[in-house]
């Protein structure tokens, strides 16, 4: 059987298990708040940057790659051409900026993106002092209790609970209780950006797609070889948008290393429900401008 490189929307839905809900799932949410106050910002727009020399030969990602495919990113996601003036545009000089960060020790956001992100920050004239990165226990920490704007940067992956270990899911350390959001394949994990803590302040997600787990049994599960080198990076001011061109890498992914269809599961709903439910951004694959750039090689989407 000829292995599949690529996934359709209508394989996107019936892979999702969502098939059945149909079209309203994919319901736009236009007229939103801006995620910024800049006035130019198309939000179901999505850059994708890949760069196979992102990893060194031990695997591990190279600050000065990571940096590159960052400013790609972003000056294309913003249509300018210095990456400093991106984000003197993205962040106002009095802001306290916290990076939500991801630890996982398998497939942690990295050292390497924290600090790339930090350095455009401070490029764009915030000081060390008010810029804080975080996962767990973030709500004991000043910077993110009292910050006016977060940077959410985190890897894709399968998970246990929600389908896929998402940009949305991200921000589950901002409330006391996690577990509370576990219900129904955590379908309403988009509730969470509601809360005053996060509500409208989120200036840029980045999903890091450097080597993604596409399968995985059990809880907190990690097995290498499930994992691949993507050498990726989906940058966005629309989370559920940049969410979902990463679910459909990671169901292409699957489709092709099984040799078949086979499903997330469980499905990744709260990435679907984001759009439809909870009005967060835009899921539906038709409605995302996707912008490639760089290796085009097994790009599966």
């Amino acid at each position: 059987m000829k292995k599949k490189t690529s996934i359709s929307r209508r394989e996107f839905l019936k892979s999702s298990s969502m098939a059945a809900v149909g079209s309203t799932l994919f319901i736009a949410s236009g007229g939103k708040k801006n995620l910024t106050e800049e006035p130019v910002r198309q939000r179901a727009t999505v850059v994708m940057v890949r760069d196979p020399a992102v990893l060194d030969s031990s695997g591990q990602p190279v600050f000065e790659v990571v940096l590159r495919m960052l400013d790609q990113g972003v000056t294309t996601l913003m249509g300018e051409k210095n990456p400093v003036d991106c984000w003197k545009k993205i962040l106002k000089k009095d802001d306290i900026v916290g990076i939500k960060s991801n630890v996982w020790r398998f497939i942690p956001t990295t050292a390497q993106v924290e600090n790339a992100i930090k350095r455009r920050i401070m490029d764009a004239g915030i000081p060390e002092n008010r810029i804080g990165v975080g996962d767990r226990g973030i709500l004991r920490q000043k910077i993110f209790k009292y910050a006016t704007a977060l940077i959410n940067a985190r890897p894709m992956r399968s998970h246990h609970w929600s389908g896929v270990g998402s940009l949305i899911k991200n921000y589950i350390m901002f409330v006391p209780h996690p577990t509370e959001y576990h219900p129904d394949s955590c379908a309403d994990l988009a509730t969470i950006w509601k809360l005053p803590i996060v509500k409208d302040k989120t200036r840029l997600n980045i999903l890091v797609m450097f080597t993604p787990q596409f399968h995985g049994v059990g809880p907190h599960n990690f097995n290498p070889k499930y994992v691949w080198k993507y050498h990726g990076m989906i940058i966005g001011f629309d989370p559920v948008a940049v969410d979902s061109t990463g679910v459909r890498i990671l169901q292409a992914k699957r489709n092709d290393y099984f040799g078949e269809m086979r499903p997330l599961n469980p499905p990744p709903k709260h990435v679907f429900l984001a759009d439809s439910r909870h009005h967060l951004g835009t899921a539906d694959p038709n409605k995302i401008k996707l912008i490639k750039l760089g290796y085009k090689e097994n790009i599966l989407i």
